[in-house]
């Protein structure tokens, strides 16, 4: 994707939000936007200290970042006037206040009260009426739920590091009876880097035994046994997007009761990847997994939801569960992970990454489900 592309998809996406600060219950004549995630979905900056202003017209959105990135942003955010400044948020609050605004809209989940006080201070100059501000909370996140074709592309991407990276692994033996747990997340985490990864997607889980129970164990010097569930979580992040999975398999042999467990997640987790159908309501497709696991005696055992959304967060808006509220926008790319974990004894996950589409869901990460004795 050309770099025309992407500046003309970041207007694009701040005009979007402009619509949608429009369209509110809460409108406001600018909006300061300080969380680092957002202003790179909005921007494309990726530095360490930034904040964006979005006014009422294209031509009022400013950016600030401070002095070391001064190339940088003229760079990745050549379309936006760079105001350089070490404190930012207030900076452009400052600029808002000058351009006449009288409501200035700031993003309550990312701005303490420290720097709520500062805005405060930054709006009030003594001359005039002082704009009001007003608080908004997951304004930007809502955009980011449904992507664009390149953010796909990123996401599939990351989804197929992933699937070599594993399949890497395997046919080199790393995963093997006497190895241990941090060995193999380690290997499995090189392979992702060494196909191209920009970095992990989070820290990898590879639990083995008893400690494939505990949903997310960190890896140990435990050794992998003879007949361990062996659950691995990982993900590879590329351009910034980030891919998420997770296959369960048996070391060396297999119980009966391992299969059935399997087996269980398994249709559990084919379930709730059919339920992904645009405006489902977000309790269904988590009702639509974790009832098969229910109707088997094991609801105990299902201790978190299915799945969340991935994009330039591992974790990020909608989120799938019993408690959820809305419905799923087509566009939007999410993993399903339902899970049942016996403490003592072992646990499965089986996760995928998706894209919701008007058709069958499309599936990111192709790595096998079929249970596998490695």
């Amino acid at each position: 994707m050309s770099a025309t592309a992407m500046t003309s998809d970041y207007r694009a996406r701040r005009d979007r939000f402009r619509d949608q600060l429009a369209g509110s219950d809460r409108p406001v004549d600018a909006f300061v936007v300080s969380d680092l995630i957002n202003v790179r979905y909005l921007t494309g900056f990726t530095g360490s200290n930034a904040a964006l202003l979005i006014g009422a017209s294209p031509e009022a959105d400013r950016i600030s970042t401070d002095g070391r990135y001064r190339t940088q942003v003229a760079e990745q955010s050549g379309d936006l006037e760079a105001i350089i400044a070490r404190d930012c948020l207030t900076e452009l609050a400052r600029r808002a206040r000058a351009a006449g605004a009288a409501t200035v809209g700031f993003e309550a989940d990312a701005v303490t009260v420290a720097a709520h006080d500062a805005l405060v201070d930054a709006l009030d100059d003594d001359n005039g009426v002082v704009p009001e501000l007003v608080a908004h909370t997951g304004a930007v996140q809502r955009l980011r739920i449904v992507k664009d074709a390149g953010e796909i592309e990123l996401l599939r991407a990351a989804c197929t590091i992933g699937d070599k990276a594993l399949a890497t692994i395997i046919e080199r033996g790393v995963i093997h009876v006497g190895a241990t747990e941090r060995e193999v997340a380690r290997s499995l985490e090189w392979e992702m880097y060494a196909l191209g990864a920009d970095d992990i997607a989070f820290e990898t889980i590879v639990a083995a035994g008893p400690n494939s129970a505990v949903p997310h164990h960190r890896p140990t010097q435990d050794v992998l046994a003879d007949g361990d569930f062996v659950k691995i979580d990982f993900g590879a992040v590329v351009g910034g997007y980030h891919s998420d999975m997770t296959r369960t398999y048996v070391l060396g042999r297999a119980s009966d009761w391992q299969r059935e467990i399997y087996d269980l997640v398994a249709r559990a987790q084919a379930a709730g990847r059919a339920a992904l159908r645009p405006n489902a309501d977000l309790r269904d497709v988590d009702a639509a997994a974790r009832s098969v696991i229910a109707d088997a005696g094991h609801a105990e055992h299902y201790v978190h939801g299915l799945g969340h959304g991935v994009g330039l967060q591992i974790h990020e808006a909608p989120g799938i569960g019993a408690l959820a509220t809305g419905t799923l926008p087509c566009g939007a790319a999410v993993t399903v992970e339902p899970g049942v974990y016996l403490p003592g004894r072992g646990g499965v996950r089986i996760e995928d990454t998706l894209v919701v589409t008007d058709d069958a869901p499309e599936l990111l990460t192709a790595t096998d489900k079929t249970f596998t004795v490695i």
